[in-house]
């Protein structure tokens, strides 16, 4: 297998675990934003915002313990607060789109408000797979043979220590054998 195919089924398995996590996560959302719907007299955008915050608390145990669990945990306070800012625009998208199909084009309807925060959700997750695997969770540097300058021999230098090496004296010739 080729080194591009190889990182081809690197990003595609990575892509999979990421929409695992995130189908619980809005499966989360949905059901507590439609229950907030219709258990509450919270404005609609206010409890899809409570909604989409408990699905990125969610959603972080996900990302963190299952599709990026090989990534870099040296720093999670630089890790935390990178996820919170990202997600919190993420929301701003999300919710910012139902937003404006409520409150700019009065589709407030049961159906409408699922399908916008459907399409809000969509966009909002395009950018948060790029800014989380870009940012939040790094990947750890690849390791590839090491060298030590210390274990290789110096270069001789040549006459009058000249910077040019000195050639490497020529192996041994060996004599043909007769059958």
């Amino acid at each position: 297998m080729g080194q591009g195919s190889s990182g081809l089924h690197r990003l595609t398995h990575e892509i999979a675990k990421f929409g695992a996590v995130g189908a619980f996560g809005m499966v989360v959302n949905f059901a507590v934003s439609n229950a907030l719907w219709h258990l509450t007299s919270l404005q609609a955008v206010r409890a899809n915002v409570i909604a989409t915050v408990v699905a990125i608390a969610c959603n972080y145990i996900g990302f963190r313990y299952f599709t990026y669990r090989d990534r870099d945990k040296t720093d999670r306070t630089r890790e935390m607060v990178l996820f919170l800012a990202f997600s919190a625009i993420g929301l701003v998208i999300e919710n910012g789109i139902l937003f404006a199909a409520i409150y700019g084009f009065g589709w407030d309807s049961a159906i409408e408000r699922n399908v916008f925060k459907f399409l809000g959700i969509g966009i909002a997750t395009l950018f948060r797979f790029w800014s989380y695997r870009t940012w939040v969770f790094r990947a750890l540097p690849v390791v590839g043979p090491v060298t030590n300058p210390a274990a290789e021999p110096a270069a001789e230098k040549g006459p009058e220590g000249a910077d040019e090496p000195v050639p490497a004296p020529a192996p041994p010739v060996r004599p043909r054998q007769r059958v």
